[in-house]
């Protein structure tokens, strides 16, 4: 068994694993954390009373930070006007050669994105791409006429996708711990409100059983119910 660090154990020690705290209060714990030497990635964590099972209770989609995720992100682009998406950020873009280069091995990217038309070709690397989330997907946004906004709303706008695993967990990005209290607060409550909105319709009882925010070498510190109680 691997033991924890020094760090994680006094941080460990600042915080009780029974209690739960307001947003903000959460936020400035966190902050209280002896820090790593490299800017480390805040998460909100949440647990849902779906069953994984059952695919008309995924839970999925993207959500904007206010305050940007802190992260630089990779985008490519499957696109019949490559120089468009270079234009606005992309990393790579094209068809033909581009979708060979992934067949080989190549996935040095966070995000594709395509047009409509686009992907008749790229659903071929639906093996490659769909067990890594890497699939481009209308309901996420990577899916769009216009690819060069997608890569501007992904690379600027601090767009990040969440998606429920086969336990019921989900992991979003909210941020870095360079990040002040408030812009966390902000992005925070702005990926709750997301994750309300995207509650499955037949879904019966509870819908989040729990959150906790923490980041990338630190313990967990749970939030109250009252931020999800919907």
């Amino acid at each position: 068994m691997k033991l924890k660090s020094k760090r994680y154990n006094t941080a460990r020690e600042q915080v009780d694993s029974l209690e739960r705290f307001e947003l903000a209060d959460a936020v400035a714990k966190l902050a209280q954390f002896p820090k790593a030497k490299f800017d480390e990635t805040v998460e909100l964590s949440i647990h849902l009373g779906v069953d994984p099972r059952q695919s008309s209770q995924m839970v999925r989609g993207i959500v904007n930070l206010p305050k940007g995720s802190g992260k630089k992100v990779r985008v490519i682009a499957f696109t019949e006007s490559p120089e468009l998406a270079l234009e606005a950020g992309a990393e790579e873009a094209g068809m033909d050669e581009l979708m060979n280069k992934i067949q080989g091995g190549w996935l040095d990217f966070d995000i594709a994105v395509a047009t409509p038309s686009a992907m008749k070709e790229v659903r071929k690397l639906a093996r490659v791409l769909g067990p890594r989330g890497l699939m481009p997907n209308p309901k996420s946004g990577t899916v769009s006429e216009d690819v060069a906004a997608a890569i501007k709303d992904i690379k600027l706008g601090g767009r990040v996708e969440f998606k429920m695993d086969k336990t019921a967990n989900i992991g979003v990005i909210v941020g870095k711990r360079s990040h002040s209290e408030a812009d966390l607060v902000e992005n925070i409550h702005a990926v709750i409100d997301a994750i309300a909105k995207a509650r499955p319709e037949n879904l019966k009882g509870k819908y989040v059983c729990s959150m906790a925010v923490s980041s990338t070498m630190s313990p967990s510190v749970k939030l109250a119910s009252t931020l999800y109680n919907f």
